[in-house]
């Protein structure tokens, strides 16, 4: 379960493969983490649930990708559609009361792109600097999160556990093996959740059975590979904030740092589309039978002009101006692939998995 098998479209077993219900169409959902830009999920997410078209199989999250599918699930088990829906817009507006840049007061003053940067705060500077030179377990030795308190008090995991109809996969990577580790729903507890957002400049390695785990994105930024597997849908929509190309080279140091990062939180799930990619070129040539493989049809939803123009920094900026222009980004981008790509869910990819990933 923890390896990086690449036999990502081979078919699910019977049970998984029966005929699904025709007045839907259904997907699976891969959520990138990645700070306070998970606020571009929020919006996606609440288009999605919102289209009684749609219905989700799976979720695989990482990060604040998975507080999102975490929150979602908790919010559907509660109250079905509407349920999720204001289940995610209270824990991002919880986040923005607890966030880093408004408890030092520097939120951005109008809705312009760099604005919401905060590379230019002296606050900003100085906890940058600090978190380069003393560890988590210097700064931070009682390991105080308030994202755990919005989780403790939001997320009933014993419901979520038994929940059988959305199917959860959060990702954490173990420090000391350097492998993802993919938690399931049946098994699913507030630190593992914890674990898949433990940023190692802030906070201490979450133990879990003896184990030490930091954010899934070094590893599994989603994991991909399940929602293939173990779940009926073979379309996954891939919701992606770290930006996978950009038009120039970037040559001042704030500027390389930002790719640098970008890079490092894309390189597993381009690794694993890779693979993904090579096994359906295999199945199109004849090379892989039929009769034990099956195309996966792939799907993205992106703000390829609008995510770029943010930096690191502005993962951190929890000011609810700025979360609210997320979701209303991430939302109207979900609204425009589904009127473009409605009628490929369930037939065809909307995207070319080789020109996107190889």
């Amino acid at each position: 379960m923890d390896g990086g098998d690449q036999r990502t479209a081979k078919k699910p077993n019977a049970s998984l493969n029966r005929m699904l219900p025709r007045q839907y169409k259904h997907v699976n959902l891969a959520l990138q983490g990645g700070g306070a830009h998970g606020a571009f999920t929020w919006g996606v997410l609440d288009r999605l649930m919102g289209d009684k078209r749609i219905w989700i199989d799976g979720l695989s999250g990482t990060s604040a990708g998975a507080m999102n599918a975490v929150v979602m699930a908790d919010g559907f088990i509660k109250g079905r559609r509407d349920g999720a829906r204001a289940a995610i817009a209270e824990f991002w507006h919880r986040v923005s009361k607890a966030g880093f840049s408004n408890n030092v007061g520097m939120g951005p003053l109008n809705s312009s792109p760099k604005s919401w940067n905060l590379d230019s705060t002296p606050y900003y500077a100085m906890f940058d600097l600090i978190t380069r030179v003393f560890s988590p377990y210097e700064l931070n030795p009682f390991d105080y999160n308030p994202l755990r308190e919005i989780i403790d008090e939001m997320i009933d995991f014993h419901a979520l556990r038994n929940h059988k109809e959305l199917k959860l996969f959060v990702t954490a990577t173990n420090v000391r093996t350097c492998k993802p580790k993919v938690f399931h729903t049946a098994e699913m507890t507030a630190p593992m959740l914890m674990a898949s957002a433990c940023v190692p400049l802030l906070f201490k390695a979450v133990e879990i059975d003896g184990e030490h785990y930091w954010d899934g994105g070094y590893m599994g930024n989603p994991t991909i590979y399940p929602l293939i597997h173990e779940c009926k849908s073979h379309d996954v929509v891939i919701v992606q904030i770290n930006p996978l190309w950009r038009s120039e080279v970037p040559t001042k140091a704030r500027d390389i740092l930002n790719r640098i990062t970008e890079l490092s939180f894309n390189s597993s799930l381009v690794r694993e589309m890779r693979g993904v990619a090579t096994i359906t070129g295999l199945i199109d040539s004849g090379k892989l039978s039929s009769d034990v493989y099956s195309r996966v049809n792939f799907h993205m939803i992106e703000a390829p002009d609008e995510l770029p123009t943010l930096g690191v920094s502005s993962k951190f900026n929890t000011d609810i101006r700025f979360l609210e222009h997320l979701h209303e980004m991430g939302w109207k981008c979900a609204d425009s692939w589904l009127e473009k790509n409605y009628d490929d869910i369930n037939v065809k990819s909307s995207i070319s998995v080789f020109e996107t990933f190889m």
